[in-house]
């Protein structure tokens, strides 16, 4: 997988300013924490998840107005991250959103919940090196999204 990793580094080095180095390492990192079978095919249903919620920035306005404003500012901050359930992020997202991420991903609505829960504040996390957002986050969602898809 290191030429996979390689080139979501480059396409994310590029869209993030040419800090390729680090962009590398994020999405690096993604992958080989929740990358191989079924967790390969839930990071690409995370993302389409993200971009379907209006990217980063939809995403965590969703989790903000569904009272979760401290988890969420604790993936985007420098700080650990704070957990998430299932059950709180079905609550928030939607059994809908989460039945077709388990769809996409091929596993039961049950996993991709727990799944989700665990992979979401990572992902965030990941996505907001320094503890904010980037400019251009709906640019490298999208791309990391094609990526995962081809």
């Amino acid at each position: 997988m290191g030429l996979f990793d390689g080139a979501l580094g480059d396409v994310a080095g590029s869209l993030l300013g040419g800090q390729g180095g680090d962009a590398q390492q994020m999405l690096g990192g993604l992958l080989k924490q929740f990358g191989g079978g079924s967790n390969n095919a839930l990071l690409g249903a995370a993302m389409a998840l993200v971009q379907q919620q209006g990217g980063l920035e939809g995403l965590l306005q969703k989790f903000q107005t569904g009272g979760m404003s401290d988890l969420v500012q604790s993936w985007v901050g420098t700080g650990a991250n704070l957990p998430i359930s299932g059950d709180q992020l079905e609550q928030v997202l939607g059994h809908d959103s989460v039945a077709q991420a388990a769809a996409q991903a091929g596993v039961s609505a049950t996993q991709a919940k727990d799944g989700l829960a665990s992979l979401l504040p990572e992902l965030v996390n990941q996505f907001t090196p320094g503890g904010s957002m980037p400019a251009n986050s709906g640019a490298l969602v999208n791309s990391v999204l094609g990526m995962l898809r081809g």
